[in-house]
């Protein structure tokens, strides 16, 4: 959804369009890459969304060409180091702590249990995604209830190339097919919307044009059901979700995901692998729209 940028210094726009919280990630320039500054002030919209009685529907979106290219491995506003307040969990700071314990704190906080938190919100919440939706882009828009797509979205996880299964929060398996989870992981390629759309990942495919109507009509459709109605439905269906095992799923692979970060820093470069943004690249045979400003 495009608007002008209102502040360098605040990675996420708060914009109510009458029932409908508009909540858009402004990093355009890094392609949406996330970083924690952004986490936590995607986790005040999404609060600031819940509190406010008139809205009744959330829409995410992203500024720019992209949705988001993901978790923050490479941008001069990366801050994977420093403190923040911990809202999603109990773990304690990760900042001055070492190995396995700083990494297993800080993405029990901003991954795993900020996507949990978000996917509770009780009313619904459309994603709108353009361009690129690639490994923690994923993550965002799989917490959303339902995903509108351009023509020229693409979904990815290529983490593999890391030595790791998938991102934080694995919900390949319950957003599409096991076996078409298993090629999307083993091969790394992109899916496009079409495909997307095919496997039930994504509801709607709008040309990249009318990405924002489409987006928005069906928001506001949605939020001509009344409140109560709405959150009840959605938290049943989360249920019967996690009784098809999305949550235990969940924690056992973040176990198995944090012992493939373990793995490398003990056999190679660091805990990625030796596989920093530039290697990502290269292995995918993409390129940054803005040489070494991109996310992988």
């Amino acid at each position: 959804m495009s608007a002008a940028r209102t502040t360098s210094a605040e990675p996420v726009r708060y914009e109510r369009r009458g029932p409908v919280a508009v909540v858009t990630m402004d990093r355009p320039e890094y392609r949406n890459a996330q970083n924690s500054a952004m986490t936590y002030a995607l986790d005040r919209a999404f609060y600031r969304a819940a509190d406010d009685g008139e809205v009744k529907v959330v829409v995410l979106a992203g500024a720019g060409e992209h949705f988001s290219a993901g978790h923050d491995i490479g941008t001069p506003e990366r801050d994977a180091h420093l403190s923040f307040e911990r809202r999603a969990g109990l773990w304690w700071d990760h900042s001055d702590k070492e190995g396995a314990e700083s990494r297993f704190a800080r993405e029990s906080e901003v991954y795993l249990g900020m996507c949990r938190r978000w996917r509770e919100l009780p009313k619904p919440v459309v994603a709108s995604v353009q361009g690129a939706c690639v490994a923690g882009g994923l993550m965002l828009a799989w917490v959303c209830d339902l995903i509108v797509a351009s023509e020229d979205a693409f979904f990815a996880d290529p983490v593999v190339r890391m030595g790791i299964p998938g991102v934080e929060y694995f919900a390949h398996p319950w957003v599409m097919p096991p076996r078409i989870a298993k090629e999307f992981l083993y091969t790394g390629d992109r899916m496009s919307a079409r495909r997307a759309h095919q496997v039930g990942m994504v509801n709607r495919v709008a040309p990249r044009a009318e990405l924002e109507a489409v987006t928005m009509e069906l928001a506001h459709r949605i939020a001509e059901m009344p409140r109560m109605g709405l959150a009840l439905t959605k938290r049943a269906v989360n249920q019967a979700e996690d009784l098809q095992g999305l949550h235990t799923g969940m924690d056992a692979v973040f176990g198995l995901h944090h012992l493939a970060h373990a793995h490398n820093a003990e056999t190679a470069r660091d805990a990625l692998g030796g596989m920093d943004i530039h290697a990502m690249l290269r292995r995918s045979g993409g390129r940054p729209p803005c040489p070494g400003k991109a996310d992988a």
